[in-house]
Parts: C-alpha cells; structure tokens; sequence
C-alpha cells in the first residue's frame, strides 16, 4: 500500500506544534541538584518529539563577589565580569587580573569566560586562553588573562572596569568508548585548511 505524503498544512502544524512544545519547555526553570537525562519526550498526532531538557529562562547560581556579574540587555548571554584590581596592560603585554568573583555552579553546567567585543575592537584587549572554562567544581576567585595585542597603545584597566563575559550554560559528559576504528564520514581525516578558501577552486594553503 503507497504511503501519503504528509501536505504542506501537516508539515506545518508538526512546526507549530514542536514551537509550542519549545516555548513552553522554555518557562520552566531548571532545578540544581536534581537529576536529569538529556531529553524530555512528548507524544504527539505526529509521533514522539524529543527536546532538550535544559532549555531555560535561569538557573540559581550561589556566588561571592562585591559586585556579581550582570547582564546589560534582556537577553544577552553573557554576563559582564569586572576588574577587581588596577592594571595597566603595555603594547604586547599580558595580565592575570582579579575579579573578585567566586561561583558555584549545579552540577551539568559550565562557565565560560570570553572577552568583550567593544574591548578588543577599541583597544586591542583580549583573553588570552578564550574562553576560559569555570568548572562546576571551581570555588576560587574567577581570574582573566587579559592581553594588549595594540602595537603602539597602552591601555588602563581601572576599579569596577568591564573587562570580560561570563557564559553559564548546560553541558554534556563525554562516555568515552574504546574502539578499533572509527566509522566513516564525508570529511574522514582531513584537518587544518581541508575546506579550503575559494568558493569556485576549493584551493587550500
């Protein structure tokens, strides 16, 4: 027996329907320390959708700062770290600079320390091992490695200074799983340069 395709209007009611589903996953705050898997599952006309479980509005972070982190904008993603201390960063030169914030994250997320786009347009400052990574078992003061790639400027960081963002998101452990070889795949070993730079000769360098 042929099997119908599904019409355009099923198409798009599967769409609304898994936006739904998204949106209201997305009012739901997650709770540190319960346990969770990777997905929720939901049954539909269509059949069993699967999301994300750590899609969120917020999660609870216990911290210890005189200043915590903000976020500038409704929705922004990452949360501005400021200096805790007076450094002045020559042409080339680079600094561990303080900020005075110490976290402690559940358990299933990360923090990630990038640097701000207006800094390193403006001035040239950057974080030298971006994005540095807060671990969820880290209870020290969170420091940046902030660097002066200016050839010519110096550049003064002062007190209370935004100098870096600090990304909290969920992450995923790897189970590592021994094998012999690796199953195949349209790139296979090719690695720096493999795509290539030209959109019409695929030339490498």
């Amino acid at each position: 027996m042929p099997v119908a395709k599904p019409s355009v209007h099923d198409r798009g009611a599967k769409t609304s329907a898994l936006a739904g589903i998204t949106r209201s996953v997305a009012t739901r705050i997650h709770r540190a320390g319960q346990s969770f898997s990777r997905y929720r599952t939901a049954p539909t006309s269509f059949g069993v959708l699967h999301y994300p479980r750590h899609v969120t509005e917020s999660v609870d972070v216990l911290i210890i700062a005189p200043e915590p982190p903000s976020y500038a904008h409704p929705g922004d993603a990452g949360a501005d770290l400021r200096a805790a201390e007076a450094v002045r960063l020559d042409p080339g030169e680079r600094a561990l600079v303080g900020t005075g914030v110490s976290i402690a994250l559940p358990d299933g997320f990360v923090g990630f320390v990038v640097p701000r786009s207006g800094l390193a347009t403006k001035h040239g400052i950057t974080v030298v091992n971006a994005p540095g990574t807060v671990d969820a078992g880290y209870r020290g003061e969170i420091k940046v490695t902030l660097l002066n790639t200016d050839a010519r400027e110096s550049y003064d960081i002062a007190v209370g200074d935004r100098i870096a963002q600090l990304i909290v998101m969920p992450v995923t452990r790897a189970r590592f799983v021994p094998v012999e070889t690796l199953p195949g795949s349209a790139r296979g070993a090719g690695g720096f340069g493999s795509s290539g730079y030209g959109t019409e000769t695929g030339e490498t360098r």
